[in-house]
């Protein structure tokens, strides 16, 4: 497969799964001239189900595609994808995780890694206790911030980490509660301020940012 496609389909992907397929079609055309057709047919299979949005499909030919191409990182990296969309966190967690093993640099790979934990930190019906909502948060931002030391440039991921970290200083901060703690919720709360201005830094007119930093800044002067 020719790594050309996979760095151009990774950048699709950070779109969101509704813009994703207009996005692919704009740029099909420029793919196609770049890509070589993959020798393993369902890594064919599975590139075409993405570029339809039809992640469930893609799950089904790259999980076989694997069982042949498991060194191959970006193989891994779009079956982990498929299987976020199809809201599979646990199997996308395992294929994140190979596909790091594989490829270190992979900052996407991390990016969502990171966005399966604070999807699974923010379920509510859930019966995680809060030391354990407390644990998935860190291992957000730790994939965050694993993902910005490779991608440092990239403003999603400042404000993905901001928001875990506002998460955290939400759950610490909460006066009157057992596992309230002061000191965690304000140095929390600090760096969603930091990530939040360098978002800002990068756009200026973001308006919904600029709401997340004045809730943060009244959250953290607000703690007793």
């Amino acid at each position: 497969m020719k790594k050309i496609f996979l760095k151009k389909y990774r950048s699709l992907v950070r779109i969101t799964s509704s813009a994703l397929v207009l996005a692919v079609f704009i740029n099909m055309g420029a793919i196609a001239q770049e890509k070589e057709t993959p020798s393993n047919p369902d890594v064919k299979a599975g590139e075409e189900a993405l570029l339809k949005g039809d992640f469930k499909s893609a799950v089904q030919h790259l999980s076989e595609a694997v069982k042949t191409e498991s060194s191959d990182p970006d193989v891994v990296y779009l079956l982990g994808y498929s299987q976020f969309q199809t809201q599979d966190y646990e199997n996308a967690i395992s294929s994140f995780e190979k596909t790091i093993a594989l490829d270190e640099s992979n900052a996407d790979a991390y990016y969502y890694k990171g966005k399966i934990y604070n999807t699974l930190s923010n379920n509510q019906s859930s019966d995680l206790s809060p030391e354990e909502r407390e644990a998935i948060l860190g291992k957000a931002i730790d994939d965050y911030s694993a993902a910005i030391e490779i991608a440092n440039e990239d403003v999603k991921l400042y404000q993905n980490r901001g928001l875990a970290y506002r998460d955290l200083g939400i759950l610490k901060g909460t006066e009157g509660l057992d596992y309230y703690n002061k000191d965690v919720a304000e140095e929390a709360y600090g760096k969603a301020i930091k990530d939040f201005e360098k978002v800002l830094s990068y756009d200026s007119t973001r308006k919904d940012i600029q709401t997340e930093l004045k809730k943060a800044t009244v959250y953290k002067d607000n703690l007793k």
